[in-house]
C-alpha cells in the first residue's frame, strides 16, 4: 500500500496518518468546511473539502469519499471510529470499487453490529451470555412473557447501535409499555431500526473489553482487556489496562473467548468483544465493535503493539508476525477523555475557542489530539478535546502520573472534564479497584468541584492577605503580575 485516504477527522485521522508516514505511506484527508484549518488536514500529504459542516453532508457521503480515493488513487481506506466505520454499504461499495478497506469485511460488520445476530453467534460459539429474549420483541404481551422468565430488574436495548440509545431499564412488570415504546422510538429514530431485546440487568457490573487481533489467515490473538467502566450516559471516560480485578486465569478465559467469537464470524483486523463482568467475577457477552476503539493507546502502551500499523499489515494481506505466547502486559496504563463539557451541568457539551492550549509533558505521558491554541471546538461534531494517556510500571504510578498530567494541562476558553477526571481517579473506590459503571452517579456530584473551587478561593484570599499585610509592613507595591499568575495556576492545586 503505497496511499491511504483517512475517512475521518481530529485526532484520530492524525493518529492513523502518524503511522502510516512511519511506514513511508502516503495520506489524503477529507474535510468538511469546518475541519479546513484542522490539524489533520495539514499533516495529510494531500487534502480535499467533501461538504458542509453537517456529517450527513460530508463525513457519511460514501460516494464523495469514494470519489476522492479514485481520484488521488488511493490503495486502501482507513475509517477510524465513528461515522463509516462499521458502515457495511461503505465496506461493499469499497470492495466493489477494488479499494482495501482497512477493516473486517462487511459481512463480519452485519453479524456483530446487529445485536441480535451478534447474541446468536455468541451462543453458538459457547461463550457466556446474559439471560433474555432470544430474539427481537415485537409486542408487548411477548415483552411481558419474556419478563417474567428472565425478571426483574431488567433492561430493553436496541438491536442495532449503541453508546446508551434505545436503553431502557424496568423494575416492575407495570413499566413495561411505556419503556418499551421509548424504546423502541429511540431506536427508530437513532438507528432507522426499532428492533429491541430483553436482558437481564446486572448489578453493580463492570465494563471489561478485550482487544483482538486477526490476520487472514485464520491467526487470532487477544492483546488483554481494557476496564472501562467510570461512565457518563453509558459513555466511556476514563480507561485503563490491565484491569484492576481480573485474575490471569480470568483473563485468559475472556480473552479466549474473545479469540473464538472472532473466528465464528471470520473477523480481519483490529476489533474489541466487549463484556459485563458482574460482582461475583462471572463475564457476559456485551457486543462486539468491529473497528479501532477510541481507547485503544492503553492497550498499545501495555503491549508495545502499534494496533493502527496491524491493521493496515493485516489488510494487505501480511501474517501475524506474533503469537498468543509472545504477548505479555508490561506495566500499566491510564487514559482520560478530555471532553468540552460540563461536569456541573451534567456534563453537556460546551462550544468555544481554545484561548489557552497547553499540553503535559514528561516521562510516561501521551497526548492524541486534533486541536491548537487559538481553534474553535466546533459544534457539529463529538467535543472530545483530547485523549490524555499516562504509562508507568504499576497502577499506583499511572494515577499518579495521570494527576500531574491533568494539573500541567492548560485548557481556557472552555469548560472541560479534567477536573472531573482527576477527581474520579483519586477516589477512593478507584484507587481501591472497587468500583462499577455507577460510578458517576454513586460517586459523584457537581457539588464535588464546587467544593475544591471555595478552597482555591481560601487558599488564594490567604495568600494575597498575606501579600497585602507584607506592603502594608514594607510600603512597597506588589507587581499586579503576580496575582495574575496565582490565579492562572489555580487549577494546579485541584
Amino acid at each position: 500500500m503505497k496511499k491511504i485516504l483517512i475517512a475521518n477527522r481530529g485526532e484520530i485521522a492524525l493518529r492513523i496518518m502518524r503511522t502510516c508516514r512511519e511506514m513511508g505511506i502516503q495520506t489524503v484527508a477529507v474535510f468538511s468546511e469546518a475541519d479546513r484549518n484542522a490539524l489533520f488536514v495539514q499533516y495529510a500529504d494531500e487534502a480535499f473539502c467533501i461538504g458542509p459542516p453537517a456529517s450527513s453532508e460530508s463525513y457519511l457521503r460514501i460516494d464523495k469519499i469514494i470519489e476522492v480515493a479514485k481520484k488521488t488513487n488511493s490503495d486502501g481506506v482507513h475509517p477510524g471510529y465513528g461515522f463509516l466505520s462499521e458502515n457495511s454499504e461503505f465496506a461493499r461499495r469499497l470492495e466493489k470499487e477494488g479499494i482495501i478497506l482497512i477493516g473486517p469485511s462487511a459481512e463480519s460488520m452485519e453479524v456483530m453490529g446487529d445485536k441480535l445476530a451478534a447474541k446468536e453467534t455468541a451462543m453458538k460459539s459457547e461463550v457466556p451470555l446474559v439471560p433474555g429474549s432470544e430474539g427481537a420483541i415485537s409486542d408487548l404481551e411477548e415483552a411481558k412473557k419474556v419478563a417474567q422468565g428472565v425478571g426483574f430488574p431488567l433492561l430493553i436495548k436496541a438491536s442495532a447501535g449503541g453508546g446508551g440509545k434505545g436503553m431502557r431499564a424496568v423494575d416492575e412488570i407495570d413499566q413495561i409499555e411505556e419503556q418499551l415504546k421509548l424504546a423502541m422510538s429511540e431506536a427508530k429514530s437513532a438507528f432507522g431500526d426499532p428492533s429491541v431485546f430483553i436482558e437481564r440487568y446486572v448489578k453493580s457490573p463492570r465494563h471489561i473489553e478485550i482487544q483482538i487481533l486477526a490476520d487472514q489467515h485464520g491467526n487470532c490473538v487477544y492483546l488483554f482487556e481494557r476496564e472501562c467502566s467510570i461512565q457518563r450516559r453509558h459513555q466511556k471516560v476514563v480507561e485503563e489496562a490491565p484491569s484492576s480485578v481480573l485474575t490471569p486465569e480470568l483473563r485468559k478465559e475472556m480473552g479466549e473467548c474473545a479469540v473464538q467469537l472472532a473466528l465464528a464470524c471470520n473477523y480481519i483486523g483490529a476489533g474489541t468483544v466487549e463484556f459485563l463482568l458482574d460482582d461475583k467475577h462471572n463475564f457476559f457477552f456485551l457486543e462486539m465493535n468491529t473497528r479501532l476503539q477510541v481507547e485503544h493507546p492503553v492497550s498499545e502502551m501495555i503491549t508495545g503493539i502499534d494496533l493502527v500499523k496491524q491493521q493496515i499489515l493485516v489488510a494487505r494481506g501480511e501474517k501475524l508476525a506474533f503469537s498468543q505466547d509472545d504477548l505479555e502486559i508490561n506495566g500499566h496504563a491510564l487514559e482520560v477523555r478530555v471532553y468540552a463539557e460540563n461536569p456541573q451541568n451534567n456534563f453537556l457539551p460546551d462550544i468555544g475557542t481554545l484561548s489557552t492550549y497547553r499540553r503535559p509533558q514528561g516521562t510516561g505521558i501521551r497526548v492524541d489530539d486534533g486541536f491548537e491554541e487559538g481553534m474553535d471546538i466546533p459544534i457539529y461534531y463529538d467535543p472530545m478535546i483530547a485523549k490524555l494517556i499516562t504509562y508507568a510500571s504499576t497502577r499506583e504510578e499511572a494515577i499518579d502520573r495521570m494527576t500531574r498530567a491533568i494539573e500541567e494541562f492548560e485548557i481556557t476558553g472552555v469548560t472541560t472534564t479534567l477536573d472531573f477526571c482527576k477527581l474520579a481517579i483519586n477516589h477512593e473506590a478507584f484507587t481501591s479497584g472497587n468500583f462499577d459503571t455507577h460510578f458517576v452517579q454513586d460517586h459523584f456530584s457537581p457539588e464535588m468541584l464546587d467544593s475544591k473551587d471555595e478552597d482555591i478561593s481560601i487558599a488564594a484570599a490567604a495568600f494575597i492577605g498575606m501579600i497585602d499585610s507584607a506592603q502594608e509592613q514594607t510600603n512597597t507595591t506588589v507587581d499586579s503580575s503576580s496575582r495574575s499568575k496565582w490565579k492562572s495556576n489555580r487549577k494546579r492545586l485541584l
